[in-house]
């Protein structure tokens, strides 16, 4: 074809065509912004986003390229801090004003408990771009930085006391309580968010009202506790048909294991304990609630519930995550120095890495508690009809007025 000038221009003509078609269409839109009315960085402010790194170094007369990194890295972690919270308190507000009642909100808190999980995966990976700074980069800018400290951040504070931090299980910071190392409104907005129902609680209400408790009802605990004894009863007794042997006895002592595990599980007072010393978190009837949506959660009725069951745990172990990735960056940047805060550091960050921050650990538990599934209570479908809610109003749908009935029979 090259050396045919008649073919060659042929070509040219129909690729040349072709092009413009493609440009044609790609031209078709109209540039609204030549019209007047706000612009991309007027909507995002981004004059003040974009100049607010200021570094402490090239003030001194001593400009560290790795501290615009740290500064940056920081800044983003406290803008998704901020979007969590406002997720966190969105969520929060359906579950104070009844909103999960109507069960169309579920799939708000569900789908807005999963972006919550999406965000700190997020921030868990921005440590990979931090730690591309050496301790001797960190080590060039670290004392400008001086008394100022990551646990300093108000926001990731509020983001605990909102989801549910007890504040017996907090490790005390230089030996004082968590709010000592803020003054002013801080100190007033941290006061007021620990008087606000937290997440667990809130949670811990709603799980109590699960369907299928109530004795008069499907009495599910009730059911449960008499298949389980007489699960191991004829656990027991099969073992007990089997010739003598250490296989026998060590069947016999794992038993008498899970008996008493069991045995515990079922004791109200035995619970209260644990809760007093922290080992549980969630009520009597509220881990009640939770080890049924996890049973039934195949069930139409509880697959919703399950989903924000698994969301919450996401989030706690996400959080761990985010904490322990924490410990290494720091003990990889400055070892066992004091924090620039004047923390133990490394060490102080390390004590946090533990149950004692977790907030559902109880639902990590219920998987201390699986049984066959012949020892669950069977559920007829055209028997136990727990209701759905949906029927209640809520101002967040058009389709019902307020006048619609919805007593509080209905709504549990």
């Amino acid at each position: 074809m090259s050396g045919c000038p008649f073919l060659a221009k042929k070509h040219q003509f129909f690729t040349s065509k072709h092009v413009t078609e493609e440009e044609d269409d790609a031209q078709k839109g109209i540039n609204k912004a030549s019209k007047g009315g706000i612009v991309y960085g007027d909507y995002l402010v981004l004059d003040k986003v974009l100049n607010a790194q200021v570094l402490q170094s090239e003030l001194k007369g001593d400009k560290v390229h790795d501290e615009h990194l740290f500064i940056v890295t920081h800044q983003a972690y406290e803008l998704w801090f901020k979007q969590i919270l406002w997720e966190l308190d969105s969520v929060r507000e359906l579950f104070m004003n009844d909103g999960v009642r109507d069960e169309r909100n579920m799939l708000k808190v569900v789908s807005r408990m999963h972006r919550i999980t999406m965000i700190f995966r997020l921030l868990g990976d921005q440590f990979s771009v931090l730690e591309t700074m050496t301790a001797m980069d960190f080590f060039a800018f670290r004392d400008y930085l001086t008394p100022a400290s990551g646990f300093q951040s108000l926001q990731f504070r509020l983001l605990e006391n909102k989801i549910g931090v007890s504040d017996n299980l907090r490790v005390p910071y230089n030996r004082r309580h968590y709010r000592d190392n803020f003054q002013g409104t801080d100190s007033e907005v941290l006061l007021h968010s620990d008087k606000e129902p937290t997440l667990l609680k809130l949670v811990e209400q709603w799980l109590e009202r699960t369907p299928g408790l109530e004795t008069d009802g499907f009495d599910f605990w009730g059911k449960f506790q008499t298949n389980i004894e007489q699960g191991f009863k004829l656990e027991r007794q099969k073992i007990e048909k089997m010739t003598e042997s250490e296989m026998k006895q060590d069947m016999l002592e794992d038993l008498t294991k899970q008996i008493d595990l069991f045995t515990s599980l079922f004791d109200s007072k035995r619970h209260e304990h644990l809760l007093s010393k922290g080992d549980r978190r969630l009520s009597f009837k509220a881990l009640q609630g939770a080890l049924m949506i996890n049973f039934y959660r195949e069930e139409p009725r509880f697959q919703v519930p399950f989903q924000l069951l698994t969301s919450l745990m996401e989030i706690d172990t996400l959080m761990t995550k985010w904490r322990y990735n924490h410990v290494c960056m720091v003990h990889r940047m400055i070892g066992s120095k004091s924090g620039t805060g004047g923390s133990s550091g490394y060490h102080y960050l390390r004590s946090t890495v533990s149950d004692r921050y977790k907030v559902f650990v109880d639902l990590f538990n219920l998987a201390t508690y699986l049984v066959p599934r012949s020892w669950i209570p069977k559920l007829n479908p055209n028997i136990h009809k727990f209701p759905y809610t949906a029927e209640c109003y809520d101002s967040s749908y058009n389709s019902f007025s307020s006048s619609s009935s919805c007593s509080s029979e209905d709504s549990d």
